[in-house]
C-alpha cells in the first residue's frame, strides 16, 4: 500500500519521490516498519528505546524532569488495513497528586507537516528546528506537555500516520488521526515498568489540528477502542475537516502547503481520486503538491508566505473546494473525514475563539459541539470573545491556543477526580 502510494506522487508530480524529499534525512532506524505491516493488535508495542526530552534537561526554567521512551506501534489507517505508528512516552519524575493512580493523556499534537522530520518525535528531542536553506520551527505543542507534566500526569504523543515512518502523512484524515490517538495510549499503557496498566484512566487531549484528532479519537472510541477507560477529551479549535479547512482558508497567508498535504494524503489513501486530481491540477499545482512532500509547518518561512490563492493551481481555474464538489470520488472521500457524523460515549470540553474566521471558524465548531450534544454526548462549548481578530504571521487560531489551556487542564483533572462534567448543550452560546 505505502509503495503505492508513493508511486502515485511520482507519477503525478512527475518527479521521483527521493528527488522530492531529498533534501530531507531518512526517519530513524528504530521508526522503519516491517514489510509487509505486521498483523497484531492495535496499541501492540513493535519497538521502543529510551530518550531524552529536550527541555527536560537541568537549568530550563519552568521544565519538568521526566524520562522519555520512542515507540513504534500497531495501528490501522483509513482504510483499516494494519500500519505502523512512532510517538513518545513521557512520564513525569514528580508524582501524581490527584486522586487515584497515575492518569495517561493522549496528547494529539498540531500541524506538523508532510515528512519523516516533522514527526512530534523528533520535535520533542530538538524543541526548535532548522529547515534548510533558511527557516526556522519551533515545537509549540511542548508547552501544554509539560503543564500536563507539572500535574503528574503520563502524557503519549503521537506521530501520527507516516511521520517518523515511509509514506506521505495524511493530514488530517480522520479514522488513521483517531486510530493513532487510541492506539498511542494502548501502546503506553503497555509499556513495562511505567506503572500504568490497561485499566489505567486515559484522557485525551489536543488543540488544532490536535483537536480534531481528539475529537476523531472521542468518536471512534466506542467501537475501535472500547478496552480504554477514556474518561473524557479535550477538543481545542478543531478544524471540521479538509474540505471546510480549504474553502475557508484558502488563500490566507501560509496555508497553501496545508492544503497541498491534504491533497497528497487523500489521493494516497484513495486511489479512485488520483485521476480526479491529476485532471484538475496545472504543473503549478503539481509542483507545488510535490514541493510540500518533506516540508515541515509552523516555520516562520510558512507563516510570512504572501497569500496563494489555489485557483492559481487548477487546468479550470476553479478554487480547489470546487475541484472536490464538482466531483463525486472527491466529495466522498472528503466526507469521509468531516467531524460530527458521530457522538462521542465520553464527557467533552470544546474550545473555540469567536473570532476564529480562518482555520478553524466558530460557527463550524459550535456545529460539531450540537451534533454531539444530539447524539446525547455531555458537552461544554466554551465560546472565548478575548482573543480579537487578528490576521499576518500570527493570527486568531495560533494566538487562542495560549488561553485554551487556562481552563482546560482544570477541567481534565476534575473528570479524574469524577467530579460531574459541566454540560451547557442546552444554550450553546
Amino acid at each position: 500500500m505505502k509503495s503505492e502510494k508513493r508511486a502515485w506522487v511520482a507519477a503525478l508530480t512527475g518527479t521521483l519521490v527521493a528527488v522530492a524529499v531529498g533534501t530531507i534525512a531518512a526517519p530513524p532506524a528504530w521508526t522503519q516498519p516491517a514489510s509487509p505491516q505486521p498483523e497484531v493488535a492495535g496499541g501492540e508495542v513493535l519497538r521502543a528505546e529510551a530518550s531524552r526530552p529536550a527541555w527536560s534537561a537541568p537549568g530550563i526554567p519552568g521544565a519538568v524532569s521526566a524520562r522519555a521512551t520512542r515507540l513504534t506501534y500497531a495501528s490501522s489507517d483509513t482504510n483499516d488495513a494494519p500500519t505502523t505508528v512512532a510517538g513518545t512516552y513521557l512520564e513525569p519524575l514528580a508524582p501524581w497528586t490527584g486522586p487515584g493512580e497515575r492518569p495517561l493523556v493522549a496528547y494529539a499534537g498540531g500541524t506538523q507537516g508532510q515528512g519523516p522530520e516533522c514527526a512530534p518525535s523528533a520535535m520533542v528531542s530538538q524543541v526548535v528546528r532548522f529547515q534548510p536553506p533558511a527557516d526556522v520551527v519551533v515545537e509549540y505543542d511542548l508547552i501544554a506537555i509539560n503543564q500536563l507534566l507539572a500535574r503528574g500526569m503520563s502524557v503519549v504523543m503521537t506521530d501520527y500516520h507516516d511521520l517518523a515512518t515511509p509514506g506521505p502523512h495524511n493530514f488530517l484524515n480522520r479514522k488513521t488521526q483517531g486510530h493513532a490517538v487510541l492506539d498511542s495510549a494502548r501502546a503506553a499503557l503497555r509499556l513495562p515498568g511505567t506503572g500504568l496498566h490497561s485499566g489505567s484512566p486515559v484522557m485525551l487531549y489536543g488543540y488544532s489540528q490536535g483537536g480534531m484528532a481528539s475529537a476523531a479519537a472521542a468518536e471512534l472510541q466506542p467501537a475501535y477502542a472500547p478496552d480504554l477507560d477514556v474518561r473524557g477529551a479535550y477538543v481545542g479549535g478543531p478544524l471540521a475537516g479538509p474540505h471546510e479547512y480549504i474553502a475557508h482558508s484558502d488563500g490566507q497567508p501560509g496555508v497553501a502547503p496545508a492544503i497541498a498535504w491534504i491533497l497528497n494524503g487523500i489521493a494516497a489513501d484513495y486511489p479512485d481520486t488520483r485521476p480526479v486530481l491529476d485532471a484538475a491540477l496545472n504543473d503549478t499545482g503539481k509542483a507545488i503538491l510535490r514541493d510540500s512532500m518533506g516540508k515541515c509547518g509552523g516555520g516562520l518561512s510558512s507563516i510570512m508566505a504572501q497569500p496563494q490563492n489555489t485557483s492559481r493551481w487548477t487546468t479550470s481555474g476553479l478554487p480547489i473546494a470546487a475541484v472536490i464538489d464538482g466531483s463525486p470520488e472527491l466529495k466522498k472521500a472528503f466526507g469521509e473525514q468531516r467531524l460530527g457524523g458521530s457522538a462521542p460515549a465520553v464527557p467533552v470540553r470544546v474550545y473555540s475563539a469567536r473570532n476564529d474566521e480562518g482555520v478553524a471558524p466558530y460557527p463550524l465548531v459550535r456545529g460539531i459541539a450540537a451534533s454531539w450534544c444530539g447524539g446525547g454526548t455531555p458537552v461544554q462549548l466554551e465560546a472565548d470573545a478575548t482573543v480579537p481578530p487578528l490576521s499576518g504571521i500570527l493570527g486568531t487560531h495560533d494566538v487562542a491556543f495560549i488561553p485554551s489551556l487556562t481552563t482546560s487542564q482544570q477541567w481534565v483533572t476534575d473528570r479524574l477526580a469524577g467530579v460531574p462534567a459541566p454540560v451547557n448543550c442546552a444554550a450553546l452560546p
